[in-house]
């Protein structure tokens, strides 16, 4: 075996390195790890990463507290465990068709590991625990892993999944393996996964995060194997310095380089794209993240530290791709894949990753990044009071989250914005009191993502589905996703028809391109729109959303359909109190579960616990309570339980009829609003209804002239024209006039806005943006081409 660079010529590296762009998280001691080059004090980082490494204070309560939980894991995961046995090494994971058997048979090894190599555990130090660990590896070597063993099911779980535990059981028992025994494991893992710039099945070379993931496996099994040619590869893959750049990791996707690619990873709008064109900051992106964070530990002070210029675009990940897409410790569930489906991911799981990796992050970017991210692990673990942070990590960031709660550096506060991403069709809209996410899809794209039989209910999770963030922060968990009438979600266009096939492989683009909006900078003021083109039926139609502050605009149209009957989906909630107050035009209807109703001119709606909705035009509104009860195997035939759970519900929806012809809606969403705020605005609504055709909404903010608009094609809005396509934002402040608009086809190499007003010049543009005097106003043109739906503004004044 080839074992490259060797301890003494990496230890005669060291002494030449200069500063380094990343630090490794501090010791449990307080002391940063010394420069290190050699195998056994990168091992060291890497133990001390799984364990927290030497000198806990196991008297510390949350230490303590932690400790005992990673012992009752691996008391849970030892159960069974017979290296005896011929069909399985556990006697629930006995198949050889399913991939997962290995990985998850892997993982429980690990599990166990961890607790014998951490003190004060009742595992810690166990001579006989050890000897049944090794034995279960020897076994897996034996019966299921390796070069004598061919793969089957998922390729994930032969490159990744199995390799990344067996390394980590693998570092935590380094003493006890033997020569033998390390260089079968060595030789298994690189059967699989040889090679950072690893090709897959389909000839496709591994991008996004399972890039970073295949890093991490080579990179750790080089650490084994004392083997430093293999971490240069591993430096170098991150930026895929051998190859055209269309696969680094660290570039955004929209630099020309990467655009070659597959498109899958992190853009400069903080979207994140993994199998092609899945929105998956939720998912896959946080998995790079938290998986790139622990190899820059691994490598910080080393030769191979990552010094790639791009390293610095990860600031910008995490402050537009997971930032806004965060409502109180939940990850939007709209750019979380089909993880949803996973009973595993509940209860903010998904943010503690990104937190831990935020943790791990910080000695990497120091100076002001470093407090700003400080500032905000600080907010995200203190808002979060349904996941206690402290009580659920890792003890290696439970230290390190500690130091940081500790430091004088303040928290952030809430998060107070609006932000669009035009690159994966999703937009995020952020008060004090609430947060809002919508999920769109156009030709650009996809709707759902339900493959390996998981999200199996997933048809409209981009028919327009709005998510609403209040102070129930476990709404999205406890079991929603089983339960909630998946065609019923809620801000959704539907047509009703029988129970759909299981979503499985059905996932689509769109045929339309308009889906985006325009945001005026430095506010919570935001328009936004899809063209609806459904998925396995005829209906179409065109919804937007003008999120003004704390009230959201809600408007429908064209919607048509050639058979079934179409619905729009007011709301869709889990109740946490399931007598909570419904109040319909100010009088309270029955709280009990199979309540329903046809609701004639609500004027207004309040439901206690999430807010208001008010219709300046009469309209009428259906109604229904019911317990809903369904499995997690319902949804995720893969990881879902047979075990039936119960959830109370909440549904409104606006009828269009039977194969509608241009049906519409207008509704304004007063999320977390009082009774008393609703019913005031519904006699006197803060928003006017300038248009609702065919080929333009628009509205106007009563309080101070407001425009928003977005015309679907070519047309005028009172004293506003377009040429075509645009989403406009026009806000009159004083003298001043601020313009913001956007191309959500992301197709038109130009926008042209006419504005009726006389008298205006300007004070700032983007470039790219131009003007020119009418005969009535001012002729904005916006070069659009190439923006990718971004918004371009401008400043105006009166003279």
């Amino acid at each position: 075996m080839n074992r490259g660079t060797t301890r003494r010529t990496v230890l005669a590296g060291a002494a030449a390195l200069g500063a380094a762009v990343a630090l490794p998280v501090t010791s449990a001691g307080g002391t940063a790890f010394a420069a290190a080059g050699d195998a056994s004090a990168l091992r060291t980082r890497w133990h001390t990463l799984l364990t927290g490494g030497p000198g806990l204070d196991l008297e510390d309560p949350q230490i303590a507290a932690t400790v005992a939980r990673i012992g009752k894991a691996a008391t849970t995961s030892v159960k069974g465990l017979d290296p005896t046995r011929t069909d399985g090494l556990f006697p629930d994971l006995t198949s050889t068709t399913l991939s997962n058997h290995v990985t998850t048979s892997f993982k429980r090894l690990a599990t166990v590991a961890t607790a014998w190599a951490v003190p004060g555990t009742p595992q810690y130090g166990d001579t006989a625990l050890r000897d049944l660990l090794l034995a279960g590896i020897d076994w897996m070597l034996t019966n299921r892993y390796g070069p004598e063993h061919t793969r089957f099911d998922n390729d994930w779980d032969w490159e990744i999944g199995s390799a990344l535990a067996l390394n980590d059981a693998s570092v935590l028992l380094y003493d006890a393996l033997g020569t033998e025994r390390l260089n079968r494991i060595s030789t298994a893992v690189r059967h699989y996964t040889p090679d950072p710039n690893l090709w897959r099945a389909d000839r496709q070379i591994a991008t996004g995060a399972n890039r970073v993931w295949i890093a991490t496996v080579v990179a750790v099994n080089a650490v084994l194997r004392d083997n430093g040619d293999d971490l240069l590869r591993v430096r170098d893959a991150l930026s895929d310095v051998e190859g055209s750049g269309a696969n680094s990791v660290l570039a955004f996707n929209d630099t020309s380089a990467a655009a070659e690619g597959t498109g899958e990873g992190f853009y400069s709008d903080g979207s994140f794209l993994q199998h092609y064109k899945h929105p998956y900051n939720g998912g896959y992106g946080k998995e790079l993240l938290g998986n790139l964070s622990r190899l820059l530990n691994l490598l910080a002070a080393t030769p191979w530290t990552v010094t790639d210029p791009d390293l610095d675009n990860v600031r910008h990940w995490v402050d537009d791709g997971f930032d806004p897409l965060i409502a109180r410790g939940d990850v939007m569930a709209s750019v979380c894949g089909r993880e949803i489906a996973r009973p595993s991911k509940q209860g903010h799981v998904s943010a503690q990753t990104v937190i831990e990796a935020v943790v791990r992050l910080i000695p990497s970017f120091p100076g002001d990044t470093a407090d700003r991210f400080t500032a905000l692990v600080k907010q995200w673990i203190a808002e979060d009071t349904y996941r206690d942070f402290l009580a659920a990590t890792d003890l290696a960031t439970l230290v390190a989250a500690r130091r940081i709660i500790a430091s004088p550096v303040p928290a952030r506060g809430p998060l107070v914005a609006h932000k669009q991403h035009p690159r994966m069709d999703k937009a995020a809209h952020h008060r004090p009191s609430f947060a809002l996410g919508i999920s769109a899809y156009s030709s650009r794209i996809y709707n759902y993502e339900s493959i390996q039989n998981e999200n199996l209910h997933a048809w409209h999770l981009s028919d327009g589905m709005v998510l609403l963030y209040t102070d129930d922060l476990g709404h999205y968990s406890e079991d929603y996703w089983p339960t909630v009438d998946p065609a019923r979600l809620p801000g959704t266009t539907v047509v009703v028809a029988g129970r759909p096939a299981d979503a499985a492989g059905q996932r689509t683009t769109s045929t339309a391109d308009w889906a985006g909006g325009a945001v005026l900078p430095g506010t919570t003021l935001g328009a936004y729109g899809m063209e609806l083109r459904a998925f396995g039926s005829s209906l179409r139609g065109l919804k937007s959303w003008f999120c003004l502050d704390d009230v959201i605009a809600c408007v429908g149209s064209g919607i048509t359909a050639d058979a079934g009957t179409a619905e729009t989906v007011v709301e869709n909630r889990k109740l946490r109190d399931p007598q909570a107050t419904l109040l319909v035009n100010g009088k309270a209807v029955p709280a009990g579960a199979g309540w329903s109703d046809r609701l004639g001119r609500v004027r207004w709606l309040h439901l206690a616990g999430t807010g208001g909705y008010i219709f300046p035009r009469a309209t009428t509104v259906n109604g229904l309570r019911e317990e809903r009860t369904a499995t997690w195997r319902e949804i995720n035939l893969k990881y879902g339980t047979d075990t039936p759970v119960t959830r109370p519900y909440l549904t409104l929806w606006q009828d269009h009829g039977t194969a509608p012809d241009g049906a519409g809606y207008f509704w304004l969403q007063a999320p977390a609003a009082s009774a008393g705020r609703t019913r005031l605005w519904s006699d006197a609504p803060p928003v006017k209804l300038v248009a609702d055709s065919t080929a333009v909404h628009a509205v106007r903010r009563c309080a101070d002239g407001l425009f928003a608009a977005n015309f679907w094609t070519a047309g005028t809005a009172q004293d506003l024209t377009s040429d075509g396509p645009a989403s406009v934002l026009v806000r009159p402040e004083g003298k001043s006039v601020t313009v913001s608009l956007s191309d959500p086809t992301q197709l038109r190499s130009s926008v042209v806005l006419d504005l009726a007003q006389r008298g205006l010049t300007v004070v700032s543009a983007d470039p790219g943006v131009s003007t020119s005097a009418t005969a009535t106003g001012i002729r904005i043109t916006a070069d659009t081409a190439e923006r990718h739906g971004a918004t371009l503004t401008l400043t105006l004044k009166r003279s």
